[in-house]
């Protein structure tokens, strides 16, 4: 011990050096060291949070999407609609009447109109080749329209190839059917007339 002090004098409350023995940075025996400081437990602390409100998040996504049918690849059995085919838009603005809107398809219809109605009431001679022959030209037309307009409202069906070939073979046949019709046929067809011959023998 050293000179003037004794056992019995209290030890100094915030003394400046450490026991001998002791390693830097202790107070002494059961003196606790100070918790770092360093972030770590912050880090931590955001860490947990954003799992639980990522948890959340998806749990009402499954909440919301229970209710609802899963979607299915696979292609339905029946179709309830269909994409406008190409150039099935409006002939015409949409300010205009119907009339003019659907122009095309109300051309078409009226040519064919009025070649079924000339082969019903026959009031001429030939008048059946004739409204036949207008049938036809109405598919031709129908397919030329079809062709040139970039949009014919409703005469569109499906694509303009499936359109052009639909329409132009059909009024072609038509108006070839009537040509070689009998008797006195506009159009004489040597292979068409053997073929028949070979046929009806």
């Amino acid at each position: 011990m050293g000179a003037g002090t004794s056992p019995a004098d209290p030890v100094p409350a915030g003394r400046a050096a450490d026991e001998p023995g002791e390693p830097d940075g202790q107070d002494g025996p059961g003196v606790p060291d100070e918790p770092a400081t360093d972030g770590t437990a912050d880090k931590t602390a955001d860490e947990v949070t954003d799992k639980t409100a990522d948890g959340a998040a998806k749990a009402t996504d499954k909440a919301a999407t229970a209710g609802r049918p899963r979607r299915s690849r696979r292609f339905p059995r029946f179709t309830r609609d269909t994409a406008r085919p190409e150039g099935g838009g409006r002939a015409a603005s949409g300010d205009a009447p119907a009339t003019a809107r659907q122009w095309p398809l109300l051309t078409v219809l009226c040519a064919a109109g009025l070649g079924l109605l000339i082969v019903a009431l026959d009031p001429f001679d030939q008048a059946f080749r004739i409204g036949t022959i207008l049938i036809g030209g109405a598919l031709i037309t129908g397919a030329v329209l079809r062709w040139v307009v970039p949009s014919v409202g409703m005469l569109a069906v499906r694509s303009r190839f499936t359109d052009l070939v639909t329409y132009g073979l059909m009024g072609t046949l038509i108006v070839l059917l009537a040509l070689v019709a009998q008797p006195e046929p506009w159009l004489d067809v040597p292979i068409l007339e053997d073929a028949v011959r070979f046929t009806i023998r």
